[in-house]
């Protein structure tokens, strides 16, 4: 590689993305890194230049993705953090990334967000009884089928990888949880809160009572974002040496995760929260009704009352040592209800 490390990084500003990013900018090699950012505004990449970050103007969503593929092929890394269900932005990314290979001669490293959905099931809220994967178990993983959320474009990368002009890591978090902090933070430019939680703290707020699907004994596997993002700086560091250890590819799956929680638990913390600030007659939660579901949610409801049991032992056995727990979360749930409560009575 050159003098220099180039990486390109998506979702720069966003929950993970932005506190990858300020890993980054603290990392002990940080000298040697020339950043660029995607990024959707000119303000906000007007921002990112004062930490010394290069950027690109877009989305994924644009209609030509001819600038994913080019920042892609100036990159040694890519951190692929953005939406993780857009192929045609994962197939512009492994078209850059295809031609830096062919013009260095060396596999550009590709660091991909994917989600512990690829190993849910259909409990509808209604049993936690689930087999607990470990990211080791790689042949059971590769076999999951395509039309399974999030693996048609993990199985395009995996095979980018098989066909030796990628180097592919794909971190797979559970629900995340918890505050970023950082300079991105400080800059306002960050998104702050989780992506999966409000999806049933906001309607529970309208209700005026917490919520849970079936009968809440659904589980899922669960992270703090900074625990996430010391992990994608693990991996990277990992890569970045060629160390034997990190397997990529088709042994490239991360899983993301710290402790377990139920519906149940998280509806109770959001009843208890709506009680204390004076919004919920009683602490109780109570089950969503199929009315409720259909409205607040529409055919989505079934995705969120699944399983999704996880052990990250791959991480772990690279030193990542997550360290906020159920404690941390469910306090983070509180806060989450009070933000929300504030925001919807403005």
């Amino acid at each position: 590689m050159s003098a220099k490390l180039n990486i390109f990084i998506t979702g720069a500003t966003g929950y993970i993305g932005g506190s990858v990013v300020s890993c980054l900018l603290k990392h002990p090699q940080a000298a040697s890194f020339e950043i660029t950012a995607l990024v959707r505004s000119a303000e906000k990449a007007e921002k990112l230049h004062t930490l010394g970050i290069k950027t690109v103007l877009g989305s994924y969503t644009d209609k030509d993705l001819g600038f994913l593929t080019k920042a892609s092929a100036n990159a040694d890394v890519v951190f692929a953090i953005a939406d993780s269900d857009v192929l045609p932005a994962a197939h512009a990314i492994l078209g850059g990334l295809k031609i830096r290979h062919e013009k260095t001669g060396k596999a550009p490293i590709l660091i991909h967000t994917s989600g512990l959905a690829i190993i849910m099931d259909d409990a509808r809220g209604l049993h936690g009884d689930h087999k607990v994967y470990s990211d080791l178990e790689s042949e059971a993983l590769n076999a999951i089928a395509e039309s399974v959320l999030h693996r048609d474009v993990d199985i395009s990368i995996v095979a980018a990888d098989k066909a030796g002009y990628v180097k592919a890591y794909l971190i797979t978090p559970g629900t995340v949880f918890g505050y970023p902090s950082g300079p991105l933070v400080d800059l306002n430019i960050q998104n702050k809160h989780s992506i999966q939680l409000p999806y049933i703290i906001k309607p529970s707020i309208a209700r005026k009572q917490g919520a849970y699907i079936g009968k809440g004994l659904n589980t899922w596997s669960a992270v703090d974002v900074n625990d996430t993002a010391d992990l994608f700086i693990i991996i990277f560091d990992a890569a970045i040496s060629n160390s034997p250890a990190a397997g990529h590819g088709t042994e490239g799956y991360y899983f993301a995760e710290n402790f377990e929680y139920t519906g149940l638990e998280a509806a109770k913390t959001i009843s208890e929260k709506l009680f204390e600030l004076g919004l919920a007659s009683s602490p109780e939660p109570n089950a969503f009704t199929q009315d409720e579901l259909d409205k607040n949610f529409g055919s989505f409801w079934t995705l969120l009352s699944t399983n999704s049991r996880a052990k990250g032992d791959r991480g772990r056995a690279l030193g990542w040592a997550p360290k906020f727990g159920k404690e941390e979360f469910l306090a983070n749930v509180k806060e989450e209800v009070a933000f929300y409560a504030n925001e919807l009575k403005a």
